[in-house]
This record gives structure tokens, C-alpha cells and sequence, in this order.
């Protein structure tokens, strides 16, 4: 028998004519690096969070906004690395540092002043409030942005939002109404953001193609 080498041993047979061939297989070791790498990625965000808890929100929603942006034209428009727009990826998350992060960050303390509490019923009335009187007009904003930071004249944007903004809210309906009951109801308030923004990324995926659309 081999020496122990912190590799799993054991014994395989192959069948042969007269007999059996036997020998020794042997598997890696699962020596847990990956999930001891994660777990200290998520130490260190949270660490960070809890020192500086508002611009690593920011942080994380720009990020993740790019991050959706590089999957809308790499997966849903199929761009390629040639075709792909570097300067549409920058702009996007220019948005997601100077307006998604701070607003959405900014509504989550307000919301949670308005309806303080962890409940089931608070969590559904911070939902509804939520999904019924500020998703609408945030969509509204960011398709707006978007527009201007695309060079559209106003009569565009307004063609635009006139084209887009019902599909785009009804999508935002399929998504987040049960998201968000989850989010109020389970998580802190100071990893909201960071939880919305993970869930968010095929959802900027989704708003980077519909808002870069011609």
C-alpha cells in the first residue's frame, strides 16, 4: 500500500477474463481553500460595511450596475470583447455610484423611519410603499438619465419613456415585490442595498438593455 499522502485511498476492480485487476485510485483532498477564501472575502465586506457603511454601499452598487451592464452585451446582445462598449459600461456605473447607490441607500433609512420594525406586516407595508410609490418613479429617473447621458434631446427621451417605461414596470413587478417582502423582513438594514444590488444584477442587466436601446 502507498504511503499516505492526504489523499483519499481506496480500491477499484476492473473485470477481466479469469479474474479481477485490482490497484489503488485516489481523489484530491477537499481542503475547503475555496470556501476558506469566500468566507474571508465576506469578513472583510463586512468589516468594511460596518466602518464605513454608506459609501460601500455606494461602492457596491456601481460595481454591481457595471457588472450588469457587461452581461447585457456580452449575453443578451452577444457584442463580443471587440464589439463590446467600454464607455456604455463607465457611464452605467456612473449611475450606479452617483445615483442608484445614494438614492436607493438614501430610500431604505427614510423607509424604514416611515415604517420602523421587522415584522411580517411591516415588511409587506415597506414593500408596498416601496414597490407601489418609489419604484415607479425611480424607473422613470434612471431611463431619463440614461437618456441624457445618451445624447437624446427631451421629445427622445419623452418617445422613449412613452416606448419603454410600462414594459420595464411591469418586468420590475414580476421581480421585486417578493424580493423585497424577503429583504425587509430578513436582513439588516445596512446590507439591504448590497442584498438588492446581488439579486439586481440580472435585473441591471435587463434595465442596461432596455435603457441602451435604440
Amino acid at each position: 500500500m502507498p504511503e499516505d499522502d492526504g489523499r483519499i485511498q481506496g480500491i477499484y476492480s476492473l473485470p477481466e477474463d479469469d479474474g479481477r485487476i485490482q490497484g489503488i485510485y485516489s481523489l484530491p483532498e477537499d481542503d475547503g481553500r475555496i470556501q476558506g477564501a469566500m468566507a474571508s472575502l465576506w469578513r472583510s465586506y463586512q468589516r468594511l460595511l460596518s466602518l464605513h457603511p454608506w459609501k460601500v454601499q455606494i461602492i457596491t452598487a456601481g460595481s454591481l450596475v457595471g457588472v450588469g451592464d457587461v452581461i447585457s452585451q456580452q449575453l443578451v446582445e452577444r457584442r463580443g470583447l471587440h464589439g463590446h462598449s467600454f464607455k456604455r459600461t463607465g457611464k452605467m456605473m456612473a449611475i450606479g455610484f452617483c445615483f442608484v447607490g445614494p438614492v436607493v441607500g438614501g430610500w431604505y433609512k427614510v423607509l424604514d423611519g416611515l415604517i420602523p420594525g421587522s415584522s411580517k406586516s411591516v415588511a409587506i407595508k415597506k414593500t408596498l410603499l416601496d414597490q407601489g410609490g418609489f419604484a415607479p418613479c425611480f424607473l422613470g429617473c434612471f431611463l431619463t438619465i440614461v437618456g441624457s447621458l445618451n445624447g437624446l434631446s427631451k421629445e427622445e427621451i419623452w418617445d422613449k419613456l412613452k416606448r419603454d417605461y410600462k414594459d420595464a414596470l411591469i418586468t420590475n413587478y414580476y421581480i421585486w415585490p417578493a424580493v423585497q417582502i424577503a429583504n425587509f423582513y430578513f436582513i439588516p438594514l445596512h446590507y439591504r442595498l448590497a442584498v438588492v444590488q446581488v439579486v439586481a444584477i440580472i435585473w441591471n442587466s435587463y434595465l442596461s438593455w432596455k435603457a441602451n436601446q435604440a
